[in-house]
Order: C-alpha cells, then structure tokens, then sequence
C-alpha cells in the first residue's frame, strides 16, 4: 500500500470490479471528513467543501462504447480530488462536438467507436480543439493503431490492463506537456513499422466489411469497379492474405485500418 491506494492493479479489472457493484480499489483513510462524517476520499469533486476541493480541477472528457464500463471509469476517475469528469459519450462522432461544448483539458478515447473511430476524432480535435489533449485508452494494442494515434496528435497511448495508479497520473503528465506511450507498445511499434497499405486501399477494405460488393464499394467510393478491384489485389497482396475478407481481417489485427 502507499498513499491508502493499492500499489499495483490492473485497469481491466478495478473497471469490471466497479460494475460488478463491489467496493472500489481504494482503501478509506482513518479520519473522516470535516462534515458529515464521510473519509475525505469519499467527496467527489463536485460536492467536496469549498475548503478541500482543489483550486483546478483537470476536466476530462470520456469516450467509450460500454456504458457499464464508461460508468466505472468515471467512478474511478471521480476518486482523484482532482480531476472531473465533465463529459461522457458514447459514439465517436459525439465527441468533437462535446469537446468544444464542455472544454475539457484532457479527452480519454477510446479507439473503436461507432460512428467514427477514436483515431479520426483525434485528428478533427488536433484541428478543432488544440487546447484538448488526447489519450488514447483501449483495449488493443496495436503498433498499427499506436503510429495512427501519434499522427493524429494524441498526446499519450495506454492499453487496458496497464496498472490502475497509472491513468490519473498520466492525465497529470500530458497535460503538462509530456508525451506517453506504454513502452512495451512503443517498442513493437517500432520494431513493426509503417502501415504497407495506402490510404486509398484502407478506404476500399473499409468499405468492403459486411459483405459489399465490388458495384457497391465503387459507387460508395466514386471509383469504377476495375479500380476497386486493383485497389483490393493490392491490399491482399500486401497483407499476404487469400481474399479480402482475410486481408480487412489482417488490416485491423495489425492496427492498419
């Protein structure tokens, strides 16, 4: 223990335990609050007396798919005295325009969203929003998706089952400038490389999920259909795969697309 706070924990897991309803990953201080008797870990921020709550609080805006976990990662969040959770939302596409609604200092994404992806909205807020930085937190980790995220501007790329004690301390850190990576991630990155696939050939993978053919990934993309099928060779090739099912299928495991 150090601090009253558990030493090592993994994020994944105090999320699922805060579903679940059970106790948070936090263990109460021996002296009770000044008002109502509550331990002073117990104030969110919002409701913390004038005299203990922080002069700036570091507004955070969430963006995750999963309610439940949405929920708990607020929870969490709302523990640290100060940070505020000031927005959550659901769907890629909500979150630029909850950016500049909200303002908050620090936007929490995720990557794979409805609507539009973490990465995307990370590129429209580098442009719209310059003065909200952009941590990616998700599941996958991806050398793919961690050279995406840079190039969008994000100013730090975390997976899931990173220490607990780690999010709100790398909140601090890139609002202050600092970039971070998880380093194991950093490291296969580089050992990876670039993405073989050009733009133009992600966009005819996209559009070819859920079963589209040829005539409809050309009149969605405004190309002929001969040009679609030489994008979609290419891809295959590059991704060493049999059709393009399995090279779309190749493309998102390594973070491509």
């Amino acid at each position: 223990m150090r601090g009253g706070r558990p030493v090592r924990g993994d994020l994944l897991r105090a999320l699922r335990t805060a579903v679940r309803g059970a106790t948070p990953p936090v263990v109460p201080a021996p002296k009770p609050g000044p008002r109502d008797g509550r331990p002073p870990y117990a104030w969110s921020v919002n409701e913390m007396p004038p005299g203990r709550r922080p002069a700036k609080s570091i507004r955070v805006l969430l963006a995750e798919d999963q309610g439940m976990m949405r929920g708990a990662l607020a929870l969490l969040l709302g523990m640290e005295e100060d940070i505020q959770v000031v927005a959550q939302v659901a769907a890629g596409d909500a979150i630029v325009d909850a950016v500049l609604t909200h303002r908050p200092d620090v936007a929490l994404l995720d990557i794979e969203l409805p609507g539009i992806s973490g990465l995307d909205a990370a590129a429209e807020l580098r442009d719209q929003a310059p003065y909200c930085r952009v941590l990616i937190l998700t599941t996958f980790g991806r050398p793919g998706y961690l050279r995406r995220a840079m190039e969008a501007g994000a100013a730090g790329f975390l997976v899931k089952d990173g220490p607990v004690e780690e999010l709100a301390a790398v909140i601090r850190r890139v609002l202050t400038g600092e970039t971070v990576i998880d380093p194991a991630l950093a490291a296969a990155a580089l050992g990876a490389g670039p993405s073989p696939l050009t733009p133009r050939e992600c966009d005819v993978l996209r559009a070819s999920a859920g079963g589209a053919t040829v005539a409809d990934v050309a009149a969605a993309l405004h190309l002929s259909e001969s040009t679609v099928r030489n994008y979609l060779s290419a891809a295959i090739g590059k991704t060493g795969t049999r059709n393009r099912t399995e090279a779309a299928r190749e493309a998102r495991r390594q973070g491509w697309l």
